[in-house]
């Protein structure tokens, strides 16, 4: 089991590349069964959670290539419509590819996805939406069979909750349906509308995407597309709270700072000074962080919910006392735990964390819970008085690319043993 080992106390300086989206790539990686054709797919990060989507369309029967930073898909020679229990569970999102599925084979079949334990993140939005197009479902024993036998047919769908996978999973199914599909309540993230700009580029009719209304046309082919995923806004805003915690000077580079709007606030009432410019920001940490009142994570513009365990390391250090409020997964202050480890002072109420910074971190044995919350244990690390192991770091995996030697590019002591 490999672990990471940080050696804190080091201020973080010079230039980092922000890679891909993963939240972006895999719904793209799904797209790219919705016909016969190639993709050619620049800025796809190399991470286990794209490397668990390439194993689907693998065993789906796609020819898959990777060249760096750019994986080549064709997907003309698809021979199944079933994805095993062993694929599945390598991955949260792996029910992204379930739109696409049934799009291209009228059927499907797959059981319930795997990933981070982050609470109840119910399937219920995808399941009704499909039904709304024409599939029959059939749920048992944790297996989806899904059907649609006179093919799928466009609807208006109105979402209870602007559900980000859902939202994509009608995109995916409606794209070539008969008909228009209109998604009320639709969710408004960028990586809603990469993947609509992705599709776009092969021919499809979709009008508004990232806005609360969406509107489909379904076409009858897709062609074959070159396209660059957008930057990870996540990656982006973890790379900040690596620089403000350790009060750096940091170029961020190949960044969409229009992504960043909802966050970059928070860091500048902590004290960090952002120069914003077209497609980098340059950071400076504070000598003395500042508390954050009141962080809410709503759906988008709101406040993400995978920003919130990076930032929340950030604030441990701080001259006063934040306060979070999850209002978007139930089980999201797992990482609250491991930080108290090394000295944070955290107290955690349901929905509600309260952050009373403290004067030092220390160096402890923890272990990364989830993706975001491993994100955070590598931030308190930077700057914890002595040594950190953190283990369990598949989960940091799944969304950094070699987080240790970006990190260790501006001058972190952290290696993987």
């Amino acid at each position: 089991m490999e672990r990471l080992i940080v050696k804190g106390g080091e201020r973080l300086r010079g230039e980092i590349d922000v890679h891909g989206a993963k939240n972006s790539s895999l719904p793209i990686l799904a797209a790219t069964l919705l016909c016969g054709g190639e993709t050619v797919l620049h800025n796809c990060p190399k991470l286990s959670d794209v490397d668990a989507a390439i194993k689907i369309l693998l065993y789906l029967g796609c020819d898959v290539k990777r060249y760096e930073d750019t994986v080549i898909i064709n997907s003309d020679s698809i021979n199944s419509s079933e994805i095993p229990e062993s694929l599945m569970h390598e991955m949260r999102s792996s029910i992204v590819f379930l739109g696409a599925i049934i799009s291209r084979m009228n059927k499907a079949k797959l059981s319930f996805p795997g990933g981070c334990e982050l609470g109840p993140r119910p399937i219920d939005l995808h399941i009704s939406s499909l039904k709304k197009l024409g599939v029959t479902i059939n749920e048992e024993y944790g297996t989806l069979d899904c059907e649609a036998k006179s093919g799928l047919v466009g609807t208006k769908i109105n979402l209870s909750f602007p559900s980000v996978g859902a939202t994509e999973n009608i995109m995916l199914a409606s794209v070539m349906a008969k008909g228009e599909t209109i998604i009320l309540n639709a969710a408004q993230e960028p990586e809603i509308i990469d993947l609509a700009n992705y599709l776009i580029s092969r021919g499809a009719k979709i009008k508004d995407a990232g806005k609360s209304t969406v509107i489909i046309e379904g076409v009858s082919e897709l062609k074959s597309t070159e396209y660059r995923v957008m930057p990870d806004r996540i990656v982006a805003t973890t790379y900040i709270s690596a620089v403000s915690i350790t009060g750096g000077d940091v170029l961020i580079k190949d960044v969409n700072p229009d992504d960043l709007e909802s966050v970059i606030p928070v860091f500048e009432q902590a004290g960090s000074k952002l120069k914003v410019y077209k497609d980098s920001i340059f950071v400076s940490g504070p000598s003395i962080i500042r508390p954050v009142k009141n962080i809410r994570t709503m759906p988008y513009p709101g406040f993400p919910t995978d920003a919130q365990a990076p930032i929340m390391a950030m604030l441990t250090l701080s001259s006063g006392t934040s306060v979070f409020v999850e209002n978007i997964f139930e089980s999201r202050y797992k990482h609250a735990g491991e930080l108290v480890r090394m000295g944070a002072d955290i107290k955690v109420e349901g929905k509600v964390a309260i952050v009373q910074g403290v004067e030092k971190l220390y160096g402890a044995s923890v272990e990364a819970t989830d993706l975001r919350g491993g994100a955070a244990l590598c931030i308190a690390a930077l700057a914890a008085n002595g040594e950190t192991k953190i283990n369990n770091i598949g989960h940091i995996d799944r969304g950094y690319e070699s987080i240790e030697q970006a990190l260790g590019r501006l001058g972190a002591k952290i290696v993987r043993e």
